[in-house]
């Protein structure tokens, strides 16, 4: 496989439809954390929620950033890689947080939001790396082929 930097460069062009819900559905959840009637019979559990679900946001923000300042394709996809990494693991945390709120008036409102913001987040994730994995494999076998 050789590499193209016709395709690097196609890999970080985000749908910017996607993008739009991604921020307009993380926005939401940010404002139902704070805003709507949700409880937990565990103490802390809305202010942890409320810090992971920003933290969602700000490593969805480090994923969408602009690569181009990178001089190097291999270390601009392996950033991507990373921040993508450091999203899984801040939606994971969010998980285990969410778990803990199951009460409320607005809970099952706020369960399904965050449910289909995860969905279509992972989803958005999962496309993004398998092109990255490809990438930074046509990367490495480019150096193989010199030696």
């Amino acid at each position: 496989m050789s590499f193209d930097p016709k395709h690097l460069e196609r890999s970080f062009a985000f749908d910017p439809d996607t993008v739009t819900a991604l921020r307009e559905n993380w926005s939401a959840l940010m404002v139902a954390v704070v805003w709507d009637d949700l409880k937990s019979g565990t103490i802390g559990a809305l202010p942890r929620l409320r810090k992971r679900i920003l933290e969602v946001g700000e490593n969805l923000r480090s994923l969408l950033s602009d690569r181009r300042w990178i001089p190097h394709e291999r270390e601009r996809v392996k950033g991507a890689m990373a921040a993508s990494l450091n999203l899984r693991d801040s939606l994971l945390q969010a998980d285990r947080a969410a778990k803990l709120v199951s009460e409320g008036s607005d809970f099952p409102r706020f369960e399904a939001r965050y449910l289909a913001f995860r969905q279509q987040l992972l989803a958005f994730i999962e496309a993004h790396e398998g092109i990255w994995a490809d990438l930074l494999e046509s990367l490495y076998s480019d150096d193989g082929d010199e030696d």
